[in-house]
Formats: C-alpha cells, sequence, structure tokens
C-alpha cells in the first residue's frame, strides 16, 4: 500500500527524534513520527472493524447479540488506554493523570466527551444495519464523507482554524462529490443484483429460489445469482426487497452522527467554549475517551436490549438467555469491539497533538473496507459496466479528497 500521501504531515509538529514523551508528564505524542504511527493504526483497525460485523451478520449471527458483545470490548479498550497511556509519567497541576482528573470539577467537559459517545454508539448501531443493506464499501464512503463535510468543517472553526482552509474545503467538497456516487454506486449496483436474479426467480417465490434448482458452479462463484440467494438465505439481516431508499437513509443517518462526535471530543479536551471553571484543567485525551466510551457503552446496552424484544427490519426475537448462550462468533464481536475502541483513542491521541481536522484523515478508513469487501465478501463481483465506473469514480474522489485533507494539516499551539 503506497502511504506517499501521508507525507504532508510529516511537517505537523517541532523536529524530535522522540515519538513519545513521559518523563515529565503523562504519555504524550509529540513527535511526527507519533502522530503517522496513530493514524495508521487507527486507520487500519478502523477499516477492519465493520467487515468483522458484515462477516457475523453473513453467517446468520443477529446484530443484536454481536453488538451487545462488542459494546463490552470496545469499553475496555478505552480502560486499557487510561490504566496505562492514562496513568504512566508523572502527572502536573496542568497536566494531570487520569484518577486526579475523575475527582476534578471538570463536569462541562465531562458531558461533552459524554454527549459524543452517545452519537457514536447511535450511528455505529446504524451502521450494522446499512452495512447489510448497502455494502460495506459505499456504507464506509458514505458516512466517513459526511463525517469530513460536517463534523471536519466543525473542527477547522474549532481549532482556531490552524488547517490551511484553502486546501481543506476544496477536499471537503470532494468528499461531498464521493458521497453522491455512493449513492449512484449502491443504486447501480442494487439494479444489477435484479437483473441477475429475474433469470432464476419464479411466480411462486419471486426474488427466491429453490437452492436445489441452482448449479454448483452458480453456488461457488462469488456476484452470481446463486451466491446472492444462497447468502439471503443464510444472513441474519434479509436484504431481498428492501427499498434502497431505506438502506441509504440509515447510511445518511449513521453518517450524521459520527459527524458529531469528533467536535464534541475537541470541545471536551480543549474547552473553546469556556464551560471549565477558573484553574480546573481540561481533560486529558485518555480521560475524556473513557468518559466518551461509558456513554457509548451505557448507550448501545440499553438499545440492544430493547432491539432483542423489538427487533427492527424483520428480524427474529431474542432474550438476554439467548444472547448470553449464543457463543458462535462471540469471539469476533470482541475483535471488532476492540479495534473500534483503539482505533477511536488512536484517532483522538493524533488529534489532540495534530488539530481534530487533520485526524479526520483516518477517515481514508473505506480504502480498507473496500479492501476487505472486494476480497472476503465478493462485492461488486460480475457487476455492470456502469457500476465499476461509478466505483472507480468514487474511490479515485475519495482519494483525492483525503490527500487534501492531509495536506491542510496544522499544528496545535
Amino acid at each position: 500500500m503506497d502511504f506517499s500521501g501521508i507525507s504532508p504531515l510529516l511537517n505537523l509538529l517541532p523536529q524530535s527524534q522522540r515519538i513519545i514523551s513521559w518523563s515529565l508528564k503523562m504519555y504524550v505524542v509529540e513527535s511526527k513520527g507519533g502522530v503517522i504511527v496513530c493514524m495508521l493504526l487507527a486507520l487500519l483497525f478502523l477499516g477492519t472493524w465493520p467487515a468483522v460485523l458484515t462477516l457475523l451478520e453473513r453467517r446468520g449471527r443477529l446484530p443484536q447479540h454481536t453488538y451487545l458483545d462488542y459494546s463490552i470490548t470496545n469499553l475496555l479498550a478505552a480502560v486499557i488506554i487510561a490504566l496505562t497511556f492514562g496513568e504512566i509519567g508523572k502527572g502536573t497541576p496542568t497536566a494531570p493523570n487520569f484518577f486526579t482528573q475523575l475527582s476534578q470539577d471538570n463536569w462541562p467537559s465531562v458531558l461533552f466527551a459524554m454527549a459524543g459517545g452517545v452519537v457514536l454508539s447511535i450511528g455505529n448501531l446504524s451502521t450494522q444495519y446499512s452495512l447489510a443493506l448497502v455494502g460495506l464499501s459505499v456504507t464506509e464512503v458514505i458516512t466517513s464523507s459526511i463525517i469530513v463535510v460536517i463534523g471536519t468543517t466543525m473542527n477547522y472553526f474549532l481549532d482556531d482554524k490552524i488547517n490551511r482552509a484553502d486546501i481543506l474545503f476544496p477536499g471537503v467538497g470532494c468528499f461531498l462529490i464521493a458521497v453522491c456516487l455512493g449513492s449512484f454506486v449502491h443504486a447501480s449496483n442494487a439494479a444489477d443484483n435484479k437483473e441477475k436474479l429475474k433469470s432464476l426467480s419464479t411466480e411462486a417465490t419471486g426474488f427466491f429460489t429453490d437452492k436445489e434448482t441452482l448449479t454448483n458452479d452458480e453456488k461457488a462463484r462469488a456476484g452470481t445469482a446463486g451466491f446472492l440467494i444462497e447468502l439471503e438465505n443464510r444472513r441474519s439481516i434479509k436484504v431481498f426487497g428492501k427499498s434502497t431508499v431505506i438502506g441509504l437513509a440509515i447510511t445518511f443517518f449513521a453518517g450524521i452522527c459520527f459527524s458529531l462526535f469528533s467536535p464534541a471530543f475537541n470541545l471536551a479536551t480543549n474547552d473553546q467554549w469556556h464551560t471549565l471553571k477558573k484553574g480546573v484543567p481540561h481533560l486529558s485525551v485518555y480521560t475524556a475517551f473513557f468518559y466518551f466510551s461509558v456513554s457509548c457503552f451505557v448507550v448501545g446496552i440499553i438499545l440492544n436490549i430493547i432491539f432483542l424484544y423489538h427487533p427492527i427490519l424483520n428480524l427474529p426475537k431474542s432474550s438476554l438467555k439467548a444472547y448470553l448462550s449464543d457463543w458462535n462468533g462471540r469471539g469476533w464481536a470482541f475483535l471488532a469491539g476492540f479495534l473500534c475502541g483503539f482505533g477511536n483513542g488512536l484517532q483522538f491521541i493524533g488529534g489532540e497533538a495534530a488539530g481534530y481536522a487533520a485526524a479526520d484523515a483516518v477517515q481514508a478508513l473505506p480504502l480498507v473496507s473496500t479492501f476487505w469487501g472486494i476480497l472476503i465478501f465478493g462485492e461488486y463481483r460480475s457487476s455492470s459496466r456502469k457500476t465499476y465506473i461509478l466505483l472507480v469514480s468514487m474511490l479515485f474522489m475519495f482519494v483525492v479528497a483525503v490527500g487534501l485533507l492531509m495536506a491542510s494539516s496544522g499544528h496545535r499551539k
């Protein structure tokens, strides 16, 4: 993979041979190398966890069960970060350690952090449904682009305009174009699948066809009608007959939720609105991330317990007893939670050093997700030329947008 587009990040911070400093204060990223390591790891983790959720859904595991498991390790990742990075080194009056901050009068910042966790949890919960209805690649491109169009613009002003506006906002425009192209890709691919299924549909069954009538070749090859029908029979969220608009609406809703969590976290750690009392230090990124993850966990648990007994999208009902006894794929769900938790934590650590608008460069994560989607799940196999042209155009515009976002990076004073 070519990471040459990350080179503008090399000028983010003062020259230093150290990646991390902890001698006189808590664990803090200070060097250009540290920022790049944080961004690359966050990019890999945040681009991979949606693929894990997609894998489990396509294997038939109920999304409510998966998200409950995911929520546990997502919170555990924040606790690990707080107890390690947040406690290593000697705290100072202006930069106290994690446990010291828990007892300070910093509730305005805590509430901002928890608000960010609430919208992230709702966005992630929505994403697990849009991944099934819209697909991994398009879901990630649309949500990430909306994050940049709304969230990065907000962070630009919250960060006192430390990013270059003449480069940043043309990049935001490219992300907006990528959103439109993503919608076109989904509509075109849905039309392709409908055409494939027409050759096998019957008057009695509509889209569904008896599996015995399919050839072994059709069953084996991704992108064929047989593959689509086998997948539909196996997966937990049924997509045949669902409106294209429903999937896109859930995706756009998730993107709007995602676009708000980074600005809220920015306010929690930098107090741009001066809500803290005089003399109270700002929340460290580790303390803020802990509160952020606690609220994310609480909302996720409450909503998914409700969905166990009152499911949406015609999913079967479940129960807490059924969830506790469902160990099929639990390890993968735990892995997804760790990946998302550590990915978000690394993004915030890099954002605190280089500016949160610059840290949104990790929204290049759809490039990772698209790789997994095509390699593992066979997305867009045997699609029409129109779909391929739209897909390539969407990814190209996305790469250009990410490059501009990185080139706009500034340095927080």
